[in-house]
C-alpha cells in the first residue's frame, strides 16, 4: 500500500462529523502507528451549509457522493449514510468494484446485502469494514474473526441496543413512564429525535444478531421470518412487577444452533437481577459467547453514540493501513453456507403473562382453565385488585410452554369482555 492515504467520508451525521474530526485531529498518532499518512480529500451529505458539531471544509465538499469518484482519486471510503438500500448501496458496490476499501457503521445495509458485498470486496481484493455496525465501541466482530477463529461457538446473545436498555434501565431507576423515559432519551440523544420506531420495535437489534449469526457460525445471512419483538408495550407496572420477582426487563438478541438449526431472535426478557446481563444497565452493551474450548466470553461496552462508532470505525481503518486484507465474514463468500432455520412454533419458554381484568368473580379460573386447555401450566399468580376502579392487575408465571401453544391460547382472550386488553407477555430467559 502506498504512504498517502485519500479519503472520503459520505454522510456529515452525528457519527459522521464526530469521524470527520477524529480522523482530522489524529493525523499524526495514525501515522506514527501504521506508517501511512492519511488525507481526507472529499466529503458529503445532504446540506453543504447546515450548522455541525465540528467546523468542515467547503473546498472538498460534494453535493453528489458519486461525483467524488469522477473527480478524485479515493483508497478507502467511509460510508456513514446509513440507508439499508438507495445511494447507501450504490457508493459500497460502486466503491468496491472499483478496487476501494469500505468503511461502515451501516448495520441495515449489511444485514441486508452483506453477502453480495463481501463477494464483491473478496472478488476485488479489498476489505468491507462494518465492526461499527454491532454494539458500538466493542471490537466484537474482531474478536469473533480472529481472537475465537478456532473457537466453535454454538450461541451468542446479549443486549444490542443501547437506546433500548437506556430506557428500560431509568424506567426503573426513575419510576417514570415509558413515554416520559423516552423523550428523556431523545434529549439526551440516546434515541433519534423524530422517529426511533427501529430502536423501540427491536430492528435495529435484530440486524445486529444477523450478522454476528453469520460469523459465529459461518452461514449467509438469513432471510427467514424469525420472532422479533420491541419494548414498546413494556409498562412501568411490568418493571415494578418483575422487581417484586427479583427480576429485570432487557431485550436480548439471540442466535444460537438447536438440533443443527438456526435460531435467531429479539424480544423482551425477564432476567435475573443476580445474573451478569442483569446487571449491564444504561447505554450499555453486552455480548455473552458460548464455544469450545473458549467457555463463556463476555464483551462490555457503550453501545450507542458518536464516540464509541467513531472508535470502531478507526480499528477498522487502522486495520485497512496495516495490509490486512481480509474476508468480511472472517472465511471466503464460498465457504459459507445456508443453515436449516429452526421451527419458531417449537420455541419454549417459561411465561410472564399479565391480564388487565373486571374484578369479577371467576375471571381468574376462567384464564386459568383456558391455559390449562393449551397445556400451559401455571407456576406462579400475583393479584393485585384495583377496588377503586373495579379492575384488577392478575400476573401468571408459567412453566415451559411452546410458542404455538401460547399464541393459539392468546388468540382466545380476544374475545373475553371481562379481560379489559390483550395479555402482555414476556419470556423468561432460558
Amino acid at each position: 500500500m502506498k504512504k498517502i492515504i485519500n479519503i472520503a467520508i459520505v454522510g456529515l451525521g452525528q457519527i459522521g462529523i464526530y469521524l470527520y474530526n477524529e480522523l482530522s485531529t489524529k493525523k499524526k498518532e495514525i501515522e506514527i502507528k501504521t506508517g501511512k499518512k492519511i488525507n481526507i480529500v472529499a466529503i458529503s451529505a445532504k446540506n453543504k451549509n447546515k450548522k455541525r458539531r465540528f467546523k468542515i471544509d467547503k473546498k472538498i465538499f460534494y453535493s453528489n457522493p458519486l461525483d467524488i469518484f469522477k473527480k478524485r482519486k479515493i483508497d478507502i471510503l467511509f460510508e456513514v449514510i446509513g440507508q439499508s438500500d438507495g445511494i447507501s448501496k450504490k457508493l459500497v458496490e460502486f466503491a468496491l468494484m472499483n478496487k476501494i476499501h469500505v468503511i461502515t457503521p451501516n448495520k441495515s445495509l449489511i444485514a441486508k446485502h452483506g453477502d453480495q458485498l463481501a463477494k464483491l470486496a473478496e472478488k476485488n481484493k479489498v476489505n468491507l469494514e462494518f465492526e461499527a455496525a454491532v454494539a458500538g465501541g466493542i471490537p466484537i466482530l474482531r474478536t469473533m474473526k480472529e481472537g475465537l477463529a478456532t473457537n466453535k461457538i454454538k450461541k451468542i446473545y446479549g443486549i444490542l441496543n443501547g437506546t433500548t436498555n437506556y430506557i428500560l434501565s431509568e424506567m426503573e431507576n426513575s419510576n417514570e413512564t415509558f413515554e416520559k423515559v423516552l423523550l428523556k432519551a431523545q434529549k439526551l440523544g440516546y434515541a433519534e429525535p423524530g422517529n426511533p420506531k427501529l430502536d423501540l420495535n427491536g430492528f435495529d437489534a435484530f440486524a445486529k444478531i444477523r450478522i454476528l449469526s453469520a460469523l459465529a457460525f459461518n452461514n449467509k445471512i438469513s432471510k427467514d421470518k424469525c420472532i422479533m419483538e420491541g419494548i414498546q408495550n413494556i409498562q412501568l407496572k411490568d418493571i415494578n412487577i418483575a422487581n417484586q420477582l427479583n427480576l429485570r426487563i432487557k431485550l436480548l438478541g439471540i442466535a444460537e444452533i438447536i438440533n443443527n438449526q438456526l435460531f435467531e431472535t429479539v424480544h423482551p426478557c425477564l432476567v435475573s437481577k443476580d445474573s451478569y446481563i442483569g446487571n449491564v444497565m444504561g447505554v450499555m452493551n453486552a455480548v455473552i459467547i458460548e464455544g469450545k474450548p473458549v467457555g463463556e466470553s463476555i464483551l462490555q461496552g457503550e453501545g450507542a453514540g458518536p464516540g464509541p462508532t467513531s472508535s470502531s470505525l478507526l480499528s477498522d481503518l487502522l486495520s485497512i493501513l496495516r495490509g490486512n486484507t481480509k474476508h468480511p465474514f472472517g472465511i471466503s463468500s464460498h465457504k459459507r453456507g445456508y443453515v436449516k432455520t429452526f421451527n419458531n412454533n417449537n420455541y419454549t419458554n417459561s411465561l410472564y403473562l399479565r391480564f388487565e381484568v373486571k374484578d369479577k368473580q371467576g375471571v381468574l379460573s376462567s384464564i386459568t382453565n383456558r391455559l390449562t386447555k393449551f397445556k400451559i401450566s401455571v407456576k406462579r399468580i400475583i393479584q393485585t385488585p384495583d377496588k377503586k376502579n373495579n379492575k384488577a392487575t392478575i400476573v401468571i408465571i408459567t412453566h415451559k410452554t411452546s410458542e404455538i401453544n401460547i399464541k393459539k391460547c392468546l388468540s382466545i382472550f380476544k374475545k373475553n369482555k371481562n379481560i379489559l386488553n390483550f395479555p402482555t407477555l414476556i419470556r423468561l430467559q432460558n
